[in-house]
């Protein structure tokens, strides 16, 4: 859905979307997020989002490096602006900050 909706601001009106195998895991660990979600819960909402947005980097930056170690990572971020190893771009921080607090709100209505 990102690299789609990536196509559609390159006027690429297909929206059209790549990602590779090895994302499945990256999407399957979103279910160990629920755990971390029950335990800040009870923080203000700006701080569970900045926690959930840093943990969404922590695990984007392991995962990227390991598939890079073996050639495989399907993402580079070099050529952008904010950028840590090509791995990251922080300006994605508002982003994950926003989906982490998505993530949270229908974690707590299937719980």
């Amino acid at each position: 859905m990102w690299t789609g909706l990536a196509s559609l601001l390159k006027r690429d009106f297909r929206a059209t979307s790549t990602t590779s195998i090895w994302m499945f895991f990256v999407y399957g660990s979103a279910a160990f997020f629920t755990p971390l979600i029950m335990l800040v819960y009870p923080l203000p909402w700006m701080i569970r989002g900045g926690i959930y947005a840093m943990c969404i980097f922590l695990v984007e930056y392991v995962v990227g490096m390991s598939l890079r170690g073996i050639n495989a990572c399907p993402w580079d971020y070099s050529t952008a602006r904010y950028n840590v190893q090509g791995i990251i771009r922080l300006d994605y921080a508002p982003v994950w900050f926003g989906v982490g607090l998505i993530f949270e709100f229908v974690a707590m209505r299937l719980a």
